[in-house]
């Protein structure tokens, strides 16, 4: 009996020793598809901007960067934004402690100063204050001139084989 006793105890040591078996691993989900909103791939850099006051927002994909007229530049943290219809919402709060919320909708916006069209209108809100404004990818408002609709060039098609 004594002998069954140490041998139990014996195979409980080593069964306690033994590396446990590795959990078995869920697959992650596979992406979707990325948030397109007005023809604009939300995904890619994005500049919001108003005027009256005048600022601005440039999205880079992981930080949202504010810059206004006589008032201090902030940034917050940019996460993947919520798609509501034909709206898409960016919610964060900046490194000065002030809510910065970001909603595009997918609706032509005039800035009133220049003769451009933005597929986007930008309504934000940065530590209460409300703001109005346009939005296109970063793109599209270094490609585009003083007047026509801001919009990304399409892509170049590659050249084709000859023969």
């Amino acid at each position: 009996m004594r002998a069954c006793v140490l041998t139990a105890l014996a195979g409980l040591a080593l069964a306690a020793c033994s590396p446990a078996a590795d959990p078995p691993k869920v697959p992650e989900p596979a992406p979707g598809p990325a948030p397109v909103l007005a023809g604009v791939d939300l995904t890619r850099p994005l500049r919001v901007g108003g005027n009256e006051p005048f600022w601005a927002i440039e999205m880079t994909g992981s930080e949202m960067i504010y810059a206004g007229a006589d008032r201090p530049g902030q940034r917050a943290p940019q996460n993947p934004p919520v798609m509501q219809g034909t709206m898409a919402v960016w919610e964060s709060t900046t490194t000065a402690g002030n809510p910065l919320k970001v909603t595009l909708t997918a609706t032509d916006c005039s800035d009133g100063m220049s003769d451009r069209t933005y597929p986007l209108t930008a309504m934000v809100e940065i530590g209460g204050e409300p703001l109005l404004g346009c939005a296109a990818t970063a793109s599209a408002h270094r490609s585009t001139g003083e007047g026509g609709r801001v919009v990304d060039a399409p892509p170049a098609e590659a050249p084709q084989p000859a023969g």
